[in-house]
């Protein structure tokens, strides 16, 4: 039996060349060969051959490929370039800048709370923190927004 260590020595050129074959990307081949080989040490299967630890390699690669292509086309992105051309005036376009321009934290509650239309309470078990931590990284996001809206209107 080989060693994880094989196994990425032995495949990973050809895994890579499935993955890239079926995502056309290379981010996400690369996350799906690290998915196979994180699958393989989940498991520990047995093989009775070469051929067959290959053909298990190859089985799941692909399932993890076809697993992202099928999220991609239930999810699919929209670019920030596509966002900001749709917004109709240029201060629309400038509140997406000046929004995308906060650190995550204070952005991300901003945007449920504005956007999603979630509640203080939902946004707290969503992230995982408190009602009191939402409340303040709200309150900094909208002064941090009100600060660079005084500033662009100065000038």
């Amino acid at each position: 039996m080989m060693t994880a260590e094989e196994m990425v020595q032995a495949y990973s050129s050809m895994l890579y060349k499935i993955c890239i074959v079926m995502l056309c990307n290379e981010q996400d081949a690369q996350d799906a060969i690290q998915d196979t080989f994180c699958r393989y040490l989940e498991k520990s299967p047995v093989f009775t051959d070469k051929e067959h630890e290959k053909a298990w390699l190859i089985r799941v690669a692909s399932n993890i490929c076809r697993d992202m292509l099928r999220f991609r086309i239930r999810h699919p992105k929209v670019s920030i370039e596509e966002i900001t051309d749709s917004l109709a005036t240029p201060e629309e376009q400038n509140v997406l800048a000046e929004l995308l321009a906060l650190p995550l934290r204070y952005r991300s509650v901003i945007y449920l709370h504005y956007v999603e239309g979630y509640r203080i309470r939902e946004i707290a078990d969503l992230l995982g923190i408190s009602e009191q931590a939402v409340k303040k990284r709200m309150q900094r996001g909208r002064d941090q927004l009100r600060l660079s809206w005084k500033e662009a209107n100065a000038e």
